[in-house]
């Protein structure tokens, strides 16, 4: 028996079929209504007559850096939120500051995203990077050392964990520490989480 549908509509765009369709049933059983598309072109075609309440695009699909960039421009009204099988600083800022609301890293447990995509839109706006007195306050509070506010600041450069160590002068799996450590302080859920407390922090 299928689920009565209680919410909007959702744009999965991935090539693995495996993932659209794992994707496609989490929604649908929220009360979603579910369309899937394995390539950015096919999806930018439907996009542009539709008004989807969000997509999820695969930043691994062809093109899709191009699609995101293009959503923002024309002002999409849909949250957008990216997934890659690569989710380092770098990726994860790129796609913050295109205006994704979140950037989940795979393999991830389908059943589970649509509770923390309706969480993330509950907690904040999509595409909006100004400062916020919320996160200005947590990043005041958080006692940061230092050397993790040095980290905090490369993290909003986009750097990598290498890079930012070589900036530094220390090795990558100190990078990793004080990242680690940051978050914590910080409350961060994610990578996202972080990258969004600090892109807004870098703004102040």
């Amino acid at each position: 028996m299928d689920s009565p549908v209680t919410h909007g509509e959702v744009f999965i765009v991935d090539d693995d079929a495996t993932a659209r369709s794992a994707l496609t049933t989490a929604f649908l059983l929220h009360g979603y209504r579910a369309t899937s598309f394995a390539d950015a072109y096919s999806f930018r075609k439907i996009a542009r007559g539709r008004a989807p309440e969000f997509v999820l695009l695969d930043m691994n699909v062809p093109f899709a850096a191009e699609t995101l960039a293009i959503l923002r421009t024309e002002r999409c009204p849909a949250a957008i939120v990216a997934m890659s099988r690569d989710c380092d600083i770098p990726a994860a800022v790129a796609a913050i500051r295109a205006g994704a609301i979140d950037f989940i890293e795979k393999p991830f447990d389908a059943a589970s995203i649509p509770m923390r995509i309706r969480a993330a839109l509950a907690s904040r706006s999509f595409g909006d990077l100004s400062p916020r007195p919320a996160i200005n306050s947590r990043f005041a509070r958080s006692s940061l050392a230092p050397r993790e506010r040095d980290v905090a600041a490369l993290i909003a450069d986009a750097a990598s964990n290498k890079e930012a160590g070589r900036r530094l002068g220390i090795s990558p799996r100190t990078v990793e520490v004080h990242r680690a450590r940051i978050m914590t302080k910080l409350g961060a859920k994610n990578t996202a989480d972080l990258v969004r407390i600090v892109l807004a922090e870098s703004l102040a």
